[in-house]
This record gives structure tokens, sequence and C-alpha cells, in this order.
């Protein structure tokens, strides 16, 4: 049964989805143009991947009680506009002839501390908008978006990439943005903001509210674990991937694409079972399946290699992954928003976010130097093997009872 979910909703699902596919088009436009226009090495490449997830999630520490409390559509439409402007930053050095290596650090992290602000406004904005059950159909939606954003992306800009080059994939991801801002803007109604004590600044307690909550509840806790430690792993290996297949086989552009688009098509339909599973089955019989299943695939791109099977082994691979993660993350976001009160949601995601780009960062640059100390495929295999033991850190069927609402308050209406 198709659910309504009301016009505003509509407007942040379709910012959502045009920056996503602005983001797919330029997938790997950053590395590329690290590895064939500044002929950066492989340790340079993850380092860029590192830096701006280390640096950005530094300087979006406090970034959380502040979005909190304020109205979160304006939060939501500043960070696409700073981050239109870093993109389009880009292609203005490239024309001039100035674009260098520290150049792609700044944009790095500038687009990824706007991210993590936008990504903490946009989730409690949601939770304001769906209500029950329906968070886990909006969470599926935006879930499926991504996926078929991934799958249509990634071909299309390696075409672009083939015949204009990937500045002009940047400029497309840049605009996006600026259609994000937009769609957002158009939103009408209420929005939602926290109240602050006006005789108080911000203080320790506020910047570390979004981890207690989180290390005070258990499945919270197992869950962020569980999510940075397979995402970090996961993250870790993408710059390697580039290298391995862009720099050592040679893959064109276009196969280079094609090898994680076609598979995100399994999570598009992951993704739309989601709910269909849980109702049928349970959330925790489901999330924990997927969660193992999703652990286990990564280890086949150790069987990656040159030439058309190579691709194929990434393709099938890919696609086993990314069905189970099309599965597992919409009821892994619905948890997430369902045990956190409302006046706790922007920190709640804040720290979460902060949380996986520091640990991101910090395997990306470790795997970075375990590919130059081995091999890039060596590296990728390591990180396949602990993939392994990840699964231990879901939470168990007694943590997923219907948390406390101590905490919680009502947020007021913000003007």
């Amino acid at each position: 049964m198709h659910v309504r979910l009301g016009s505003s909703f509509g407007l942040l699902w379709s910012a959502y989805a045009v920056s996503t596919y602005g983001t797919w088009i330029a997938f790997g436009a950053l590395p590329l143009i690290a590895v064939r226009v500044l002929h950066s090495s492989a340790f340079a490449v993850s380092l860029l991947e590192a830096a701006g997830l280390a640096v950005a999630a530094i300087i979006a520490f406090p970034l959380g009680p502040w979005v909190e409390h304020r109205s979160k559509r304006p939060v939501m439409i500043a960070m696409d506009l700073a981050r239109f402007v870093a993109m389009a930053s880009i292609p203005l050095a490239y024309g001039l002839g100035v674009l260098s290596y520290g150049h792609l650090l700044v944009v790095s992290v500038v687009s990824g501390t706007a991210g993590i602000a936008f990504t903490a406004a946009s989730g409690a904005y949601l939770k304001h908008l769906v209500r029950g059950e329906n968070l886990l159909v909006a969470n599926g939606r935006f879930e499926g978006t991504s996926w078929v954003a991934t799958a249509a992306g990634p071909p299309l800009g390696g075409a672009l990439i083939g015949l204009l080059g990937p500045v002009v994939t940047i400029m497309a991801d840049a605009l996006s943005y600026l259609l994000s801002a937009l769609a957002v803007l158009r939103i009408r109604g209420g929005d939602v903001a926290t109240p602050r004590d006006p005789t108080t600044g911000l203080r320790a307690a506020d910047l570390l509210g979004g981890w207690r909550f989180i290390l005070h509840d258990r499945a919270l806790r197992r869950l962020l674990l569980n999510s940075i430690l397979v995402g970090g792993l996961i993250m870790a290996t993408l710059p390697l991937l580039a290298v391995l297949l862009l720099g050592e086989y040679h893959f064109p552009a276009w196969q280079y694409g094609l090898a994680f688009g076609i598979p995100a098509l399994g999570g598009f339909v992951g993704a739309r079972l989601s709910a269909r599973l849980v109702r049928r089955y349970g959330r925790y019989r489901v999330m924990t399946l997927s969660g193992w299943l999703r652990s286990l695939f990564p280890l086949g791109l150790t069987f990656v290699h040159p030439g058309f099977t190579g691709l194929l082994t990434v393709i099938i691979v890919e696609g086993l992954l990314i069905t189970c993660m099309g599965v597992f993350n919409p009821i892994h976001a619905t948890e997430r928003l369902r045990r956190t009160p409302a006046d706790h949601a922007a920190r709640v995601l804040s720290a979460w976010s902060v949380s996986s780009r520091l640990v991101q960062a910090t395997l990306v640059v470790i795997w970075g130097f375990l590919a130059t100390l081995t091999s890039p495929l060596a590296a990728i295999a390591i990180s396949g093997v602990l993939l392994l033991a990840t699964p231990l850190l879901l939470p168990r069927r007694t943590h997923l009872v219907d948390p406390e609402p101590a905490l919680s308050a009502e947020p007021v209406p913000a003007a």
C-alpha cells in the first residue's frame, strides 16, 4: 500500500534526491582529478579522503547543539549553499590553471562539515514531519532514492568524465546543492527548534550530550559501534579500489562507474523490501540477518583482477553487499530516530556523523599505509577479514525494547 507523507516531506525528499544524484554523478571525480590531473600517489588519494573526513568532523563537533537550537530549514539551506560554493570553486580554479592538491583538501573539509550539519538538521526535521510507523516508510524512500542515484549516477558521471572530463561532473554536483536549497526553501508550514536558556552559552555538556545519550542506550551504543566500524572498513577500501581499478588495472572511467552503478540496483530492491520484511519477520530478525550478510561479501573483492571477469567480480560482490545494506539501513535509521527524543535528535545525529567520519578518516589513513607497505589488494583483503567480526556488535533482541521516554521533551515550533 502506498503511504502518503505530505507535500512537505515530498519537498524534503526532492532536496535529498537532487543532491544525492549530483553527488553520485560526481562519484570518483575527486580521486580521479587527484590521480590523473595532479598525479597523486595512492597514499595521497587516501589522505585526501581521510583529511576531509577528520577535519570536517572536528570542525563539526559543536554543530549538533548549534543546529538543535535553530530552525532546521534555514540551516539546511545554508549548508547546501556552502557546499555549492565549495564544489563550484574547483572548476573555477581548474579553468584559471591554479587547481592544487591543497585546494581539493579544503573543498573536502568544507563540503564534509556542511554535510554533517545538513544531516543533523534534516534528520531532526524528518522526525518532526513524519511520525510513528511512517518513519520506516520515509527512511525506506530515502534509502531507495540513494541507491537509484548510486546506480544511475556513476555510469552517467563516467560517461561525462570520458567526454568532458571530471571537472564537469564536479560542476554538476555543485548545481545539485543549489537545487536542493531551492527545494527546501519551498517547504511551507512549521519548523522545529529546541529552546535554549538565554543566560547560558555553549557548554561542554551540550557538546557531549549526543554521545552521552547514545552511550546510555544499549541498542544505540551497539548500533553506533557496528555502523562506524562497518562504514569505516568499507570506506577505507574505496580510495584503494580507485587506485587499483583506475591506476593498476587501467579500467576506463565508464567501466569504473559501471562497477558501482549496476550493484546499486540491489540497494533499491533492498530498500523497497525492508519495510515488508520487517512487517513479516520483525525488525530484530531482519536487521540481524542483513547485518550479518553485509559483513560477508566484501571479502569477495580480494578476487578482483584485470579484464571483464574482474569487472564482473566487482559488480557481483558489490551487488550482494549493497542489497543487504539496502535492507539494513532503513531499519537502522528508523531505530535510531525512534529511540531518540525530538529535543535530542540533532545532537545525536551530529555525534553519530562525527564519530563515523573520525573512524573512517583514521581507517582510511591506516589502510593507505597498509596499501603502501603491501598492496591495495592485500589491504582490501585485510578489511574484508575484519568485517567478519562486526556483526557481534549488533543489538540483541533484549536491547530493542521500547526506549525510556525520560529524556524526551517536545520541541517548540520555530518562528
